[in-house]
């Protein structure tokens, strides 16, 4: 197998592609019996994995340098491409719906694919092309922006990524300097930030009505592959978070406050648990991997030779470098049949985070690679995060390997985990309200985020910080520009993983089997029913969220630090 920087960089060439998905819609259309629709059906799918796999490509190193030409102009071409070839995708998927072999092919499939594909085609129209790639340039325009920071500080030329780790210093005049500079890079690209979030809520706003939905909430919905619940069954789920977690956050907050021996928790003390310091890894980035690889290793044969393939193959990118954009994410190249680790280490400890959070997902897509239906090999993204979560939890035995206080970093990791369940259903009603008030100004958004802020997050003090005073902090969330909604998927996905943690403590055996089943599952069915299969609690009721933050909260004050 080829390392990554030997994977070709292909500038997509829409003519080629077009022609080719055009011979494929016309094998379908003329197949002449069963079996030759499935034959044709299994080769449009392998052209569209390589095809997804070279359009992965292209973002990955774009992401990595978005200062590189070469990058910029494949991103741009890709950009203006892919609109197009979904139009041609569409057409394919609505011959395959509507084919005489189609009972044939839902045979071999299974009908949750034609549920999928019945769906989808309700997302797109050629007349929205226009505004699709308009879309792409905006929300690469967000990207960019943030990632061109250059701020001098401790005699050196920092970015966003990099700037955290001072955030979080033991000396609260460090962590006060570094904070003020982060949020006034914020201040300072704050119009471009608002102008183009404005501009994307009414090109999706305009999308949905092209699409004769009735707000853009219901388009997301489905372009994320939710088919068995919608925003209104969120909104009482959100009330649970802030009736049931708030109150937790805020005990944790005030816990926090004593450790530091300070009157009040000010912005800038709100990445720092504890008064010497949060626990930092014990090495660099080769000592963290190669402790990762041991952790793998005890764990499985199988897991820890995948995790030395990820990095023999230079798969994973771990590195903060100028022009390198913000945060971590894992992808898939289906025609390599492995996926890549993209994120910023920054020397604490969020980089074992990484380790574990997307290694997770890469676990994941590597069990269900073989998965004969392609749309299949992956669930959708209040699934997917289960996977990711869950490794972070199944990690903690061994942090006494990647930490000099352990303890610290597991109890500090889980009270993370509590306190972001209320910001996680904070940034969805927030969503919520923009996608349902399309024509607010900046100002109706912040103070919505301030109002919000009292709701959910009652213990946070902005005070001294004008950028977030004025209910700002939503401008550094990447999700809410990129991907509108996902972000509450990490809090259905964080209950699940509170499960997965608290069985592994009972059997770790039993929690290990568990989940590695989820893994190997994939994409096989939609959300609700995939818990269930995996024999997971649904966060929409009550009951269940009351009894595993009980459970999980007993835990967390049990822990020595």
């Amino acid at each position: 197998m080829k390392k990554f920087g030997e994977f070709p960089v292909k500038k997509l060439n829409e003519k080629k592609i077009i022609a080719r998905i055009n011979t494929y819609l016309k094998e379908l259309k003329e197949a002449f019996n069963e079996e030759s629709a499935y034959k044709t059906y299994l080769k449009y799918r392998k052209f569209i994995n390589d095809l997804s796999s070279d359009s992965s490509v292209i973002m990955v190193n774009f992401s990595i340098d978005t200062t590189n030409r070469r990058n910029i102009l494949a991103n741009q071409k890709m950009t203006e491409v892919m609109p197009l070839i979904e139009e041609r995708n569409q057409a394919f998927i609505k011959e395959l719906l509507d084919s005489k072999y189609r009972h044939f092919i839902e045979n071999k499939t299974g009908s949750y694919l034609f549920k999928m594909h019945e769906n989808t085609i309700k997302t797109f129209d050629e007349k929205i092309i226009s505004k699709l790639i308009k879309e792409k340039e905006l929300s690469d325009r967000y990207v960019a922006l943030l990632a061109s920071a250059q701020i001098e500080y401790d005699g050196k030329i920092q970015n966003l990524n990099s700037l955290s780790k001072y955030r979080q210093d033991p000396n609260r005049e460090v962590r006060k300097e570094a904070s003020e500079l982060f949020f006034n890079f914020m201040a300072s690209v704050e119009d471009e930030l608002a102008n183009i979030y404005d501009e994307l809520v009414h090109l999706r706003d305009q999308m949905a009505k092209d699409l004769g939905f009735n707000n853009y909430i219901e388009l997301a919905y489905l372009k994320l592959g939710r088919y068995d619940y919608n925003y209104l069954d969120v909104r009482p789920y959100r009330e649970l978070i802030a009736k049931i977690f708030t109150p937790l956050a805020t005990k944790i907050n005030q816990e926090r406050i004593k450790r530091l021996g300070i009157k009040d928790m000010m912005y800038y003390d709100e990445s720092i648990s504890y008064i010497d310091g949060n626990p930092l890894p014990k090495g660099n980035v080769d000592y963290l991997v190669l402790e990762a690889s041991k952790m793998y290793h005890d764990m499985g044969k199988e897991v820890g030779e995948f995790f030395d393939t990820m990095i023999n193959y230079h798969l994973v990118d771990l590195v903060t470098k100028p022009g390198k954009i913000s945060g971590g994410f894992m992808c898939y190249f289906p025609k390599y049949k492995v996926p890549f680790i993209f994120a910023n280490f920054n020397g604490t400890s969020a980089d074992v985070d990484v380790l574990t959070h997307e290694f997770g997902h890469a676990f994941q897509s590597y069990c269900s690679k073989n998965i004969k239906v392609p749309e299949y090999q992956s669930p959708t993204l209040e699934a997917c995060e289960i996977h990711s979560m869950s490794m972070e939890f199944l990690a903690y035995p061994y942090m006494d390997n990647f930490f000099d206080k352990p303890n610290r970093y597991r109890k500090e990791h889980l009270a993370s985990a509590m306190t972001f369940l209320p910001y996680g259903a904070m940034v969805d009603e927030f969503q919520e309200y923009v996608y349902l008030n399309v024509n607010a100004s900046h100002l109706d958004r912040i103070n919505k985020w301030n109002e919000l802020e009292k709701k959910y997050r009652p213990f946070v003090n902005n005070k001294g910080c004008a950028y977030l005073t004025k209910g700002q902090r939503w401008m550094s969330q990447g999700h809410i520009y990129q991907s509108p909604f996902y972000y509450i998927d990490y809090t259905f996905a964080q209950l699940s993983a509170f499960q997965i943690y608290l069985e592994d403590l009972k059997d770790h055996h039993k929690a290990w089997k568990k989940y590695l089943r989820l893994c190997k599952m994939g994409g096989k069915y939609p959300y609700l029913t995939l818990l269930k299969e995996a024999h997971l609690k649904n966060p929409f009721i009550e009951k269940n969220v009351k009894s595993i933050a009980k459970k999980i909260y007993k835990i967390y004050q049990e822990m020595p630090d």
